[in-house]
């Protein structure tokens, strides 16, 4: 059976403050996901698990017709407000499922979304009713968080050896790598591909931002120069993007395979 907060509104896993590198990764998560999807005038775009909309609004404001759906009543009331608030072009909101999308066959050039397909019980039924939903020749665009990252990695290998050789206690409570309470999927690439490619004809597999989570990362980046801790940020994220194994967030985007 089915059990979900429909009320949620994600106050409780959004940061009240920043540092750098999480500036870094997920303005940079957005800009690359919304790309993606090219949205412009004329262009049809479905944002699946919308949240507050930020992502539906700011793609309407480049011309396209963007529809938000989210099952969640209190994020979906707020994205009407701010979208009430906002000046230019607007959205549209309707709650729904993602594996159970409100739309008819082909109804999209675009469907994309963002960090939030780990928190879905049937993910792989959501990433088939996207590619349900989008024309032949559009596209599904997807950014998931990497639980294999090498801040992962790095991070686990850490408490062990802190835990096993060195006979220090494991800080308590829950660890950048350990895959929250509120995620039916733990991903990494592999599993991304072979999910994303049974719906899909992947053109894109990229990574985002590298070292994210590290503390010593986060500090060294919050100490140097701005311009300087920018341009290291940039670079890692250089890389990321060809070693997505590697990456913080992977991006995977593609058109509906002919059924």
């Amino acid at each position: 059976m089915r059990v979900v907060d429909l009320d949620r509104d994600m106050s409780d896993v959004i940061p009240t403050g920043t540092t750098r590198d999480s500036e870094h990764l997920f303005e940079r998560m957005t800009a690359l996901t919304l790309a993606l999807a090219r949205p412009g005038p004329g262009r049809r775009v479905l944002d699946v698990a919308s949240g507050f909309g930020q992502d539906a609004l700011a793609m309407a404001a480049q011309g396209a017709h963007v529809v938000g759906a989210e099952p969640s009543a209190r994020m979906t009331a707020w994205a009407r407000l701010k979208s009430a608030e906002a000046d230019g072009p607007q959205a549209q909101w309707v709650r729904g499922w993602s594996d159970g999308l409100p739309f008819a066959d082909d109804s999209f050039d675009a469907a994309l979304c963002k960090g939030a397909i780990d928190h879905f019980d049937r993910p792989d039924q959501a990433i088939a009713e996207m590619a349900r939903v989008v024309r032949p020749g559009g596209r599904v665009v997807l950014a998931i968080a990497n639980f294999e990252s090498l801040a992962c990695r790095a991070a686990r290998a850490g408490d062990r050896f802190r835990e096993r050789w060195l006979g220090r206690a494991v800080r308590r409570g829950r660890r950048h790598y350990d895959v929250p309470a509120d995620h039916f999927t733990r991903y990494e690439v592999d599993l991304m591909r072979e999910q994303a490619g049974e719906h899909l004809e992947l053109e894109t597999v990229r990574g985002v931002s590298l070292c994210w989570g590290l503390p010593s990362w986060t500090r060294l980046v919050q100490r140097l120069p701005e311009k300087l801790a920018f341009s290291l940020l940039r670079t890692a994220d250089d890389i990321a993007g060809g070693m997505p194994s590697l990456a913080d967030v992977v991006l995977l985007a593609g058109r509906p395979r002919a059924l």
